[in-house]
């Protein structure tokens, strides 16, 4: 599986519209619309600067809440990723109702621990939204196995300790930690932070059953717009469905 991500509204509502299509039709399975937010401390400097942009252009969560309508509309699968202040300031209860409106599936809380995700855990089971939450080679076999029970739909596997952004190679602790998370559950693993080619979602295809691509992505849309990110999601589509699987 692939999962492309890209901040709603970057450069603009209409245009980011565009490119997660470009990303559905050139390959992706799963969109990670990005909601921006003004305190993106685990975002690197490329996914900071396009969350600037969208904010500028005045990107809220209604902005994020339309695209996610899109992507449905194309056929497409999407969840959202956000920090949890703009989702509370939001409402929770209204933010699953409207993400279910929309046609989303899920969302992927980077800074919310499951000790502090009550009213979400429970509004996510009673509208079937996946509360998706994220592991790191840092994190014990018991606390991986408390976050397992707390998750649907995938875990995400942040292969390495730092913020987002891409990188000459994939964290060579990602292998051993998708292997510790599939000790504990039989959800799906999805491995992110740093994957920008074709040949790193290969290898990271072999073990992992999906692979979170983000940067790469920006980095293409201020490239070279529609053109660019097809052309990036075609080649990592194909890495994940390599004949070497």
């Amino acid at each position: 599986m692939l999962i492309g991500y890209l901040p709603a509204g970057y450069p603009t509502i209409e245009k980011s519209i565009g490119l997660v299509l470009a990303m559905i039709d050139h390959g992706v399975d799963l969109i990670e619309v990005g909601l921006p937010y003004s305190d993106p401390l685990m975002d690197g400097p490329v996914i900071q600067d396009a969350v600037s942009v969208a904010l500028s252009g005045g990107a809220t969560t209604d902005s994020v809440l339309e695209v996610v309508g899109a992507i449905t509309d194309h056929g497409g699968s999407s969840v959202v990723m956000s920090y949890w202040n703009p989702i509370e300031r939001y409402g929770v209860t209204r933010f699953t109702e409207n993400m279910v409106a929309r046609g989303g599936s899920g969302l992927i809380t980077p800074d919310l621990t499951i000790e502090e995700a009550g009213p979400w855990i429970t509004a996510a089971t009673e509208f079937h939204l996946d509360p998706i939450f994220l592991v790191a080679p840092s994190s014990t076999d018991s606390r991986i196995s408390a976050i397992a029970q707390q998750t649907r739909g995938f875990i995400y596997a942040a292969s390495t300790m730092g913020v987002t952004g891409t990188r000459d190679q994939v964290s060579s602790m990602a292998p051993q930690l998708v292997e510790r998370v599939r000790q504990l559950t039989e959800l799906p693993v999805a491995v992110g932070l740093g994957v920008s080619s074709g040949a790193q979602a290969a290898a990271i295809s072999q073990y992992a059953d999906g692979v979170i691509v983000g940067s790469a992505f920006v980095r293409a849309a201020l490239a070279g717009g529609v053109a660019a990110v097809g052309e990036l999601a075609a080649e990592l589509a194909q890495g994940v469905r390599s004949p070497l699987r």
